[in-house]
Protein backbone atom coordinates (compact mmCIF):
# COMPACT_ATOMS: atom_id res chain seq x y z
CA UNK A 1 0.00 0.00 0.00
CA UNK A 2 0.93 3.63 -0.80
CA UNK A 3 0.23 6.20 1.39
CA UNK A 4 -0.12 9.04 -1.71
CA UNK A 5 -1.94 9.61 -4.43
CA UNK A 6 -1.16 11.14 -7.88
CA UNK A 7 -4.39 12.60 -9.68
CA UNK A 8 -4.46 14.65 -12.29
CA UNK A 9 -7.14 17.15 -12.12
CA UNK A 10 -9.85 19.95 -14.69
CA UNK A 11 -10.52 22.67 -12.38
CA UNK A 12 -14.22 24.70 -13.39
CA UNK A 13 -13.77 28.37 -11.33
CA UNK A 14 -16.57 30.45 -11.32
CA UNK A 15 -18.80 27.65 -10.86
CA UNK A 16 -22.36 28.22 -9.02
CA UNK A 17 -22.00 24.87 -7.23
CA UNK A 18 -18.03 23.63 -5.97
CA UNK A 19 -16.85 20.30 -5.18
CA UNK A 20 -15.82 17.47 -7.00
CA UNK A 21 -18.07 17.03 -10.08
CA UNK A 22 -16.47 13.41 -11.57
CA UNK A 23 -14.48 11.67 -13.62
CA UNK A 24 -12.72 13.73 -16.36
CA UNK A 25 -9.97 11.54 -18.71
CA UNK A 26 -7.88 10.04 -16.11
CA UNK A 27 -8.53 12.03 -13.08
CA UNK A 28 -11.29 14.77 -11.66
CA UNK A 29 -13.82 17.42 -12.25
CA UNK A 30 -13.64 19.92 -9.94
CA UNK A 31 -15.82 22.84 -9.57
CA UNK A 32 -14.85 25.98 -7.75
CA UNK A 33 -16.67 29.02 -6.61
CA UNK A 34 -13.07 31.04 -6.53
CA UNK A 35 -11.95 32.70 -9.39
CA UNK A 36 -8.67 31.95 -10.75
CA UNK A 37 -7.20 35.15 -9.09
CA UNK A 38 -4.27 35.66 -6.42
CA UNK A 39 -4.03 31.96 -5.69
CA UNK A 40 -7.96 31.70 -4.41
CA UNK A 41 -9.02 29.02 -7.08
CA UNK A 42 -5.69 26.66 -5.96
CA UNK A 43 -6.75 27.16 -2.42
CA UNK A 44 -9.80 25.98 -2.46
CA UNK A 45 -8.85 23.23 -4.32
CA UNK A 46 -7.10 21.88 -1.29
CA UNK A 47 -9.73 22.55 0.89
CA UNK A 48 -11.60 20.48 -1.27
CA UNK A 49 -9.35 17.45 -2.04
CA UNK A 50 -8.64 17.59 1.42
CA UNK A 51 -12.43 17.46 2.81
CA UNK A 52 -12.89 14.65 0.38
CA UNK A 53 -9.99 12.99 1.23
CA UNK A 54 -10.07 13.06 4.77
CA UNK A 55 -6.62 14.45 5.29
CA UNK A 56 -5.33 17.73 6.40
CA UNK A 57 -4.88 20.50 4.04
CA UNK A 58 -1.05 20.51 4.47
CA UNK A 59 -1.21 17.14 3.07
CA UNK A 60 -2.39 18.06 -0.60
CA UNK A 61 0.25 19.47 -2.92
CA UNK A 62 -0.13 20.79 -6.69
CA UNK A 63 3.01 19.38 -8.54
CA UNK A 64 2.36 21.24 -11.93
CA UNK A 65 -0.45 23.78 -13.55
CA UNK A 66 -0.55 26.15 -10.35
CA UNK A 67 -1.58 28.57 -13.07
CA UNK A 68 -3.97 26.71 -15.25
CA UNK A 69 -6.82 24.56 -15.08
CA UNK A 70 -5.22 21.15 -15.52
CA UNK A 71 -3.31 20.31 -12.62
CA UNK A 72 -1.29 17.26 -11.19
CA UNK A 73 -1.96 16.57 -7.87
CA UNK A 74 -0.44 14.77 -4.80
CA UNK A 75 -2.09 13.63 -1.62
CA UNK A 76 -0.16 12.49 0.84
CA UNK A 77 -1.34 10.09 3.54
CA UNK A 78 -4.14 8.77 1.58
CA UNK A 79 -4.18 4.48 1.86
CA UNK A 80 -5.77 2.71 -0.98
CA UNK A 81 -8.99 0.46 0.51
CA UNK A 82 -9.82 -3.10 -1.60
Amino acid sequence: MSDELIITIKVEPRSARPGIAGPYKDGLRVRLSSPPVEGRANKELIAILAKEFKIPKKNVEIITGKKFKNKVVRLHGVTEKR
